[in-house]
């Protein structure tokens, strides 16, 4: 379904002096007696933290033209706080705002020099200014522009070119209805084209209407028909393509607004929960509910965004300073739209409400084979479409699954967080808050170990799940006899263990093909294989998130080949850091080809990028983690990508929390996961969802959605029943021992094996 973007956002009149004289405009005032030049800088935070605190993402400073250059008021305020021009003190408050709200500043602050420019982009997401026209002839004797030297064309347009040049994500426009012909506002519609064409910076183009307000100058003059506005934004359209985005101001049109659809616009612009429009405060915003409906009325969804659009979001090196680009990741989705809710994976809260689910078509049912530009889409789904998605999905898992949710009783063991690779999202072996998450280095001996799995079978467990840092001194060998210790003292626990990491890692230390060493691995007696270290399954994302780390292709063939010796597998993704719904579509088309190839995935995982302690995340080069709608959109999509091929669909209770994994399970999944005992991974990135879910709990869950629990087997199947007594009622567990890692006299080799460079 095609968006109509909206940005939420404050409006904040630094100053309402200016030395233009526009002759319809009521937002700038001469200097008053006993009133200030400007805002001060705590009316300024007080506005920016109601907007916050309203959802809004945007702090839009709207101020005149230069006032210091014709007031001595404005000068002599400045002079007392400590600046020399009002773009010094608009710079000093978007960074104020910026630091203590998180809202990004758009500044509209008039004509401009490159340093000034430069100066804004530091603090601010975007910048702009209305070309307005590109007639001189309006600036002439008797023209709305008259004696307004920064409304000559010339000089905005070389604002405009300048920004482009320092890669400034730009607003411009028209303003029409004050004096120009058709021909003209064609005429600054391509100029604003070929500024475009030459720098790629100008991200929205305005069609403003002229209303005429009392006690202006133009009090009395016509104001341009709505037939006329739709002219010109039709004009626009075609103009400036596809790719261009159009907005025209909602408020302006009053209760015509929804026709403004019907001329190709794809943007309302700002609209603030808080603040009035300062320009035309006689025209409120329609309420964004009201903007839904007509939005939703004429075949599009509603979608917020930031002041900086998705295109420059995908690329924030370029178009955003280091700094700001941190803030723009944190208020950014997936598609690098806003963010429209406040949840986090791993962090304690009710989830946010989802759409109601809606009849689908077939097609979404599992019919035809969704190809990756289908599944991408569906990753995309919002409104009215995204009801219908999770609805599609929740059919599809009735039909195949029935309504039982399955979980298994199993022990978490992570027996070391020593690890010589360095994926930026982790903060299980590396985090600034290390001893009060991960606790010191450590190395769980083996007969703890063991320990630890009996404790777990005596309490019902019928799987352990072994997984953890690779320490510089593991080879092979050890992964082996680990196994084979287990098997050993509990031959009928299930021994579920080891990354492909680990797995590529082991062999490449001992020199042995993956066939060869997944078989011995398998004689010791492992029995499947989790399918973590998938991450995205696209290398140009791995890239960031985990260059030194098993590749796509490396990934798939030593789950390819687990298959072939007869070791079944889950598959997983942590997603919601860096990387979209394109990666994502990728990720499950790959899954997808290799299930149809091998048969050996047993389920699907999607496990949300927990982002707290994540040094890629605290180095501000990551989101905080899906939304909640890409959350469940995840399990969603899943559910109907890879149907038929894996028909199991997990929702992670540690990410999601109960709640979280509920809603997954309303829209596509089938299983709860594992009961646990132990969780360290998602514990050290900052999760707060606990470490065990008992089956008490897990029960409970379950059938509050009227659903029935059944505890099953890795492979899924059915538990002894006397492995199902055992798991109710089990006894507290016993505080688990960690040793300090230097206590087991490890050495570090000479050299390190990584991807690409083993022997066999």
């Amino acid at each position: 379904m095609p968006l109509i973007t909206y940005s939420p956002k404050v409006f904040i009149p630094l100053t309402k002096l200016c030395r233009d004289v526009c002759h319809y405009c009521t937002f700038a005032q001469p200097p008053r007696r006993g009133e200030r030049a400007y805002m001060r800088a705590d009316e300024v935070l007080e506005v920016a933290r109601a907007g916050a605190e309203a959802g809004c993402h945007e702090a839009l400073f709207t101020l005149g033209d230069k006032p210091e250059l014709r007031y001595r008021a404005a000068r002599q305020e400045l002079a007392m706080l400590g600046c020399e021009t009002t773009i010094e003190y608009l710079a000093r408050m978007c960074e104020l705002v910026l630091a203590e709200t998180g809202l990004l500043p758009h500044v509209n602050p008039g004509v401009m020099t490159r340093d000034e420019l430069a100066l804004l982009r530091t603090v601010s997401a975007s910048q702009g200014i209305m070309l307005e026209t590109a007639s001189a002839r309006l600036s002439e004797k008797g023209g709305p522009h008259f004696g307004s030297p920064d409304k000559l064309p010339a000089r905005r347009l070389e604002t405009i070119r300048l920004a482009g040049e320092l890669a400034i994500p730009f607003t411009t426009g028209i303003l029409i209805g004050i004096g120009e012909t058709r021909e003209e506002r064609i005429e600054a519609l391509e100029a604003i084209r070929d500024l475009h064409e030459r720098y790629g910076h100008i991200q929205e183009v305005i069609v403003q209407n002229f209303r005429a307000k009392p006690g202006t100058k133009m009090a009395d003059a016509p104001e341009p028909s709505l037939d006329d506005l739709l002219w010109t934004a039709r004009a626009a359209r075609e103009l400036l393509g596809l790719e261009m985005h159009v907005q025209v101001p909602p408020n302006l049109s009053y209760a015509d607004f929804p026709r403004l659809l019907e001329a190709g616009i794809d943007d309302w612009g700002g609209v603030s929960p808080v603040t009035l429009d300062h320009v035309n405060p006689e025209a409120p915003w329609p309420e964004i509910e009201r903007l839904r409906g007509a939005t939703e009325a004429a075949g599009f969804a509603l979608a917020a965004r930031l002041p900086i659009y998705p295109e420059y979001v995908a690329d924030l090196d370029r178009w955003a300073d280091p700094r700001v680009a941190q803030e723009i990741r944190k208020h950014a989705d997936a598609d690098g739209l806003a963010r429209e809710d406040r949840w986090a994976a791993g962090v304690e809260s009710t989830p946010p409400p989802l759409p109601a689910k809606e009849a689908s078509n077939r097609l979404l049912l599992g019919v035809e084979e969704l190809d990756e530009d289908a599944i991408t889409a569906l990753f995309q789904a919002r409104g009215p479409e995204l009801g219908a998605v999770l609805a599609a999905a929740d059919a599809l898992r009735r039909e195949t699954n029935g309504d039982d949710v399955t979980y298994v009783v199993t022990r978490n063991i992570n027996y070391t967080n020593v690890c010589y690779f360095r994926c930026g999202f982790c903060a299980f072996s590396k985090g600034k808050l290390a001893e009060n998450l991960r606790g010191a280095p450590y190395l769980v001996p083996l007969d703890e170990i063991v320990r630890r799995c009996r404790e777990a079978w005596d309490r019902g467990a019928v799987e352990v799940c072994l997984q953890g840092g690779i320490h510089p001194a593991f080879t092979g060998d050890y992964y082996v006899e680990l196994v084979e210790t287990i098997k050993g003292e509990l031959p009928d626990l299930h021994v579920h263990a080891f990354s492909a990491l680990e797995v590529w890692q082991g062999a490449a230390t001992l020199g042995l093909p993956l066939d060869d060493y997944l078989t011995r691995l398998r004689d010791a007696g492992l029995a499947s294989l989790p399918g973590t270290a998938a991450e995205i399954l696209d290398d140009e994302v791995r890239r960031i998130l985990c260059p030194d780390k098993v590749t796509t292709e490396q990934w798939l063939e030593v789950h390819e080949v687990a298959h072939s010796v007869g070791l079944r597998s889950t598959a997983t993704t942590m997603f919601g850091a860096v990387e979209g719904p394109r990666s994502w579509a990728k990720h499950l088309v790959a899954l997808r080809d290799l299930q149809r190839r091998t048969g050996g995935f047993t389920e699907f995982v999607p496990l949300p990028f927990v982002h707290m302690e994540a040094p890629i995340f605290l180095k501000g080069r990551a989101r905080p983690g899906p939304t909640f709608r890409e959350a469940v959109l995840m399990h969603t999509v899943a559910r109907l990508a890879l149907h038929p091929h894996i028909q199991n669909i997990q929702a992670s209770w540690v990410k999601l929390g109960a709640a979280g994994a509920q809603a997954c399970l309303e829209a596509g999944a089938n299983d709860l996961g594992g009961t646990l005992m132990n969780e360290s991974i998602s514990r050290a990135a900052g999760a707060a969802h606990g470490q065990e879910m008992p089956p008490e709990r897990m029960d409970e869950t379950i059938r509050a959605l009227g659903r029935t629990p059944r505890q099953r087997t890795t492979l899924y199947g059915t538990p002894a029943e006397e492995r199902m007594q055992l798991s109710y009622g089990a006894p507290a567990l016993t505080e688990p021992l960690n040793p300090h890692v230097n206590d087991a006299g490890l050495r570090r080799p000479e050299r390190l094996i990584r991807p690409g460079l083993a022997v066999g």
